[in-house]
Parts: structure tokens; C-alpha cells; sequence
């Protein structure tokens, strides 16, 4: 029989990593789940593989392998009580920090509690057995390859990771007997390096640094970030909470934003990724990715990663600067950042009365030193399109990016320097979901709190969310309209005011700018402040979609004319015909 490899996608992505971590010792046990796997790698000659009946001696044989040779070893078992068999092995391994890799093959986790024969649940482990385990079934578009890649990279670099340790993939089948597949698809490989590992070199061309939410930066890193940028070329693509106060800062969402413009911008060479959870449109057609974390996870945000740098921030930058003296006026792809920010900015009109209008004509006046917090979705999203001045720090709840506790976090952070004056913009939905924190005795006369009020959670009737389909019914239960007072004028001033805030209002432009100023002030006032903000939610909506339209291309225009005559339907069919998945 002239078998090739098994035409299962998934287990096709699984060998071909395999070769590519340099796993190549393999103890298969008899079974049929387990066969599109062993009769794939059999007649290849890369792998060494050993045969045991015997699942429980598998494993030990394993550990007794991996200890001599030095390299991880692979076990592959069939469905029903197979893989119990492991257990005392992979015991073994654990104590021991020996790299066994247990592929245990399944039928479909959903016949799993249905009578189903040599079906059982593999879904939970002991916890001193393997170091990680996932789950793996078949592919059927490209989120469930990307998924696949990612998982399985991830997997097996756990099996030397931090002293190398046992790991569990659960393998679904469909039982194919179609092995017709010559070549190994190339697969992306991701790649650990630690402190004491040779580094690979960096790119030659546009290199940017996407930080995420980031803690107050030391000003060693500032400075080695800096350095960084201008011997190689490179950009820090910053949001609000990204907190970097150096030299290559430029803020991207506004130009990513854009519905009708793919800025030639957006494309990088390297794209180095810091920080934890971002909020604000900062997508790069980026070549390829490096994250840089000392936690060491793979995290695959920009589905193009290459390396994970398990070290400290101020280590990964310091050991690529070889030239801390370079001229950073040679730096073009700051320049060319900086000036495509320039123009897309020049084009914005005179906006609505909207939460992206306040932060136009706010952002640039918060005083120095100050902190400001924001409230997720369309807060964080609006005033992302500006910049803020240097000293301004800024944080969201990004980490769960849930509406509740913003306004607890901002006032946690300001009973930690009551010299130091803490912002908060928010939503009324966010607003009245914490308010409750607002009756805290501890609060002192540094919290400057801005209530944008439109009368429900107005991110859902935006026109471009999917909520804003449904028309006026989307006010009932989606956007949870009406609630708390329905924008009543008096029920946050007297709460505010019997709490002892200073209050202050506007429903418009000009009495918001007559306000404004008292609330940026940077001069202490005996009392913490609320300034409640009234908009509507279609002057928000309108504010946000000329803000996406500012910029247009041929191509652009013609996929949004595309777009609107096929409808949402049309394309999903188009790009599944086209290949691309979900």
C-alpha cells in the first residue's frame, strides 16, 4: 500500500510542528482512534518509533527515554480507558520534569456523557500529572487552523519550559482512510527564547513596538526603548493606556480606523509586542511578531507570531541597541507615522455633540502629572483617536473589559497619592453600575469624575455594530435604554451634591466650554467634582462614522459598495468560496 500521510488537517499541523520542535521519538499503542496519527509518521523516516501493548509500561518506557536522550518524548493511545493507563507515568514525569507528550485520540468531545462506546471525558486532569493540556479537533475554517497552529505550538514548547515537564493534547478523528497527503503544509512555527538564549537578528525595515495597557514605564526602559527606535528604524504604536512618554510615540486608531483606507502605513516588518489588553484599533499588516514578556506565554494576538521573549522588557531592548548614540533624525517610519497621522487628523470636521467631540477638545488640556481613567468601548475608543500630553497617564479596565468597576478603580488609585489628581471618563450604563463607590468616605478632593450621559449603552446603537440593525428596538434590551431616571437632570446632581461633589452640567457645546476649564483645572479645590455631560445617541453615532470615513481609496470605496449590495450574507458566502474561512 502506497500510504502517505493522513488527509485530517489538524494531524497533518501536529506532525509538521513536531519536526519542526525537533520531536521526533514517538511509543505507539495499538488502537483505532489513534491510527490516522501512526500511520501517517510509520513510513516517515524522521520519527523513531517504538511499539508497547501496554499503555501504563508506555509511559514509563517514556520517562526512562526522555531522561537518557535528553528530548521529549511523544505517546499515542486510542480512546476508551487507554489513556488511564498513563496516569502513573505521567506521574512520574511530573516529579521528575521529564518533557512526555501524551496524545490521546478521540471521537467527537460531543458524544461524550451519550452511552457512546470507548467515549470518555478527558476534560479535566489531575493536577500532578501534566503541566498543560488542550483539546484539539478538527479543522473546518481558518479560526479553527489559527487555533489549531497556535494551541499546538503552545504545547509543545510547555514540554521544556521552565524545566521541562509532561503535557496532554486530546486529538479528535473523524476516522479518515484517505492518506493521499505527500507533502507536510508549512505551518507557522512559534519559538521560546530566554535570557540566556542566542537572539535571532532583528529585521532590516519598518519595525514597530505595539504596546498594549502598560503599567507607569522606568525611565532605564524609556531610554532603551528609545535607543531601540532609532537604531532600528522603529515606532512606539500607542493607545491611552499604554503609557509610554518617550520620543517615537504616534497613535494609530484614528488612521486604522478608517472604513474606506488601508494606509500603506500599517504594514511592518516586525512588529514587537509589549503590554498586556488594548482597546483601541491599532491592527498592523505585520510580517511577523515578537512578543516580549517575562510570564513567557504564547499569546497570539496579531496571528503572526514567531517568537515569545520570556525576559524582562528592559532586557529584550537593551541587548539589540549596539549604537546608543544614533542620530534618531535618521528614523523614517516615524516620520512618515507622524506625518499620515497629521493629515488624517487635518480632515476632521466640526463634529456632533458627541463623547468623540469632548475628547477632541479636552485631551490636549489635562494637566501634567495627572491620571486619567476611561471606561471601555466607546469612551476608550473615541478619545484613542487623540493623543494626550506627555505626563498624562492612563488606564482602563482592559484586563476583564467589562463595564463594571471603572469608577472603583479610579478612586482606589487615588487614595494612593491624594497630591495627584485622577480623571475618569465614563459612560452613564458604567457610571451607575458602580456609583455605589462614590458614597466612600475615604475620598478626598482629587477626583475629577466626567459623566457622558446619552440615555443607555449607546455603543450598541452605533451604525456600524450589529445591534443598530434592529432600529428603535434596540433601545428595549439590547442597549438597555431608559433606565436610571431616563437622563434625568436632577437624580446625579443632588446624588453628586448630597455626597458633597461639586457639580457641574452641560447639554451643549457652548456650556460645556464654559465648564471645561474649572474641571481641567489643575489648581486644588476643597472637594472632588462630577461633571455630568447629556448627549444623544445619534449624534454619537454620526460623530463616530465620520470620524471612520475621514480618508478614502479606490479599493476602499469599492469594498464598502461591495459590502452594502451583497450584505453581511453575501459576503460570508463570497469569502468561504474564496477560502477564507469564517
Amino acid at each position: 500500500m502506497n500510504a502517505f500521510y493522513t488527509d485530517e488537517v489538524h494531524i497533518q499541523i501536529l506532525i509538521s510542528l513536531l519536526k519542526e520542535h525537533g520531536i521526533r521519538r514517538v511509543i505507539a499503542s495499538p488502537g483505532t482512534t489513534n491510527i490516522t496519527f501512526v500511520a501517517s509518521i510509520q513510513k516517515d523516516p524522521y520519527f523513531l518509533v517504538y511499539s508497547s501493548v501496554d499503555e501504563r509500561s508506555a509511559a514509563y518506557l517514556a520517562c526512562g527515554m526522555a531522561a537518557e536522550s535528553g528530548e521529549p518524548v511523544v505517546l499515542s493511545c486510542t480512546g476508551a480507558t487507554a489513556s488511564r493507563n498513563y496516569v502513573p507515568g505521567l506521574t512520574e514525569a511530573y516529579y521528575r520534569k521529564l518533557p512526555v507528550l501524551a496524545l490521546t485520540s478521540t471521537q467527537h468531545v460531543g458524544r461524550v456523557g451519550h452511552n457512546m462506546p470507548q467515549v470518555i471525558d478527558r476534560s479535566a486532569q489531575m493536577k500532578d500529572i501534566v503541566n498543560m493540556s488542550i483539546n484539539v479537533q478538527s479543522i473546518h475554517t481558518a479560526e479553527d487552523r489559527w487555533s489549531t497552529v497556535a494551541s499546538i505550538n503552545e504545547a509543545l514548547l510547555e514540554l521544556t519550559h521552565r524545566g521541562s515537564g509532561p503535557v496532554h493534547i486530546n486529538m479528535v478523528t473523524t476516522y479518515s482512510k484517505i492518506y493521499n497527503v505527500k507533502d507536510l503544509p508549512a505551518v507557522r512555527v512559534i519559538r521560546r527564547i530566554g535570557c540566556s538564549d542566542g537572539r535571532p537578528p532583528i529585521t532590516q525595515g519598518r519595525v514597530g513596538i505595539f504596546v498594549g495597557a502598560h503599567l507607569r514605564w522606568s525611565q532605564r526602559l524609556t531610554k532603551a526603548v528609545d535607543r531601540f527606535c532609532a537604531e532600528h528604524n522603529g515606532v512606539v504604536f500607542c493607545d491611552q493606556t499604554s503609557n509610554y512618554q518617550g520620543k517615537f510615540a504616534v497613535y494609530p486608531s484614528l488612521v486604522c480606523s478608517q472604513a474606506q483606507y488601508k494606509s500603506p502605513c500599517r504594514k511592518v516588518d516586525l512588529l514587537i509586542h509589549i503590554g498586556d489588553i488594548s482597546g483601541a484599533d491599532m491592527w498592523m499588516d505585520a510580517a511577523v511578531v515578537w512578543r516580549v514578556n517575562p510570564d513567557g506565554k504564547v499569546r497570539d494576538t496579531f496571528r503572526k507570531l514567531g517568537y515569545v521573549f520570556e525576559m524582562g522588557e528592559t532586557d529584550f531592548f537593551e541587548g539589540y541597541v549596539t549604537d546608543p548614540g544614533r542620530d534618531s533624525s535618521t528614523n523614517t517610519f516615524y516620520e512618515e507615522w507622524k506625518e499620515e497621522c497629521r493629515q488624517v487628523s487635518a480632515r476632521i470636521p466640526e463634529l456632533p455633540f458627541s463623547n468623540v467631540w469632548i475628547a477632541k477638545n479636552t485631551i490636549d488640556k489635562f494637566p501634567g502629572g495627572s491620571t486619567v481613567y476611561y471606561a471601555i468601548l466607546n469612551t476608550l475608543r473615541s478619545w484613542n483617536y487623540f493623543e494626550a500630553p506627555k505626563g498624562v497617564t492612563g488606564y482602563s479596565n482592559t484586563g476583564g473589559f467589562g463595564i463594571d468597576g471603572g469608577i472603583s478603580s479610579l478612586i482606589g488609585a487615588s487614595f494612593v497619592d491624594p497630591a495627584r489628581l485622577y480623571f475618569c471618563i465614563t459612560g452613564d450604563l458604567a457610571f451607575f453600575y458602580d456609583m455605589n463607590v462614590l458614597g466612600n468616605r475615604h475620598i478626598g478632593n482629587n477626583v475629577r469624575l466626567m459623566l457622558i450621559n446619552n440615555g443607555h449603552g449607546t455603543e450598541f446603537t452605533n451604525y456600524n455594530h450589529p445591534g443598530a440593525m434592529f432600529g428603535e428596538e434596540t433601545e428595549s434590551y439590547i442597549a438597555a435604554g431608559g433606565h436610571f431616571g431616563n437622563k434625568s437632570d436632577k437624580l446625579v446632581r443632588h446624588y453628586a451634591e448630597d455626597l458633597g461633589f461639586e457639580y457641574l452640567t452641560a447639554v451643549n457645546k457652548e456650556e460645556f466650554e464654559n465648564n471645561i476649564g474649572k474641571f481641567l483645572s489643575g489648581q486644588p479645590r476643597d472637594r472632588s467634582m462630577i461633571f455630568e455631560v447629556f448627549t444623544d445617541g445619534s449624534s454619537e453615532s454620526e460623530a463616530l462614522k465620520q470620524m471612520h470615513n475621514l480618508v478614502s481609496s479606490a479599493k476602499g470605496s469599492t469594498k464598502q459598495f461591495v459590502r452594502k449590495m451583497l450584505g453581511e450574507q453575501g459576503v460570508r458566502s463570497v469569502k468561504k468560496l474564496m477560502g477564507k474561512g469564517e
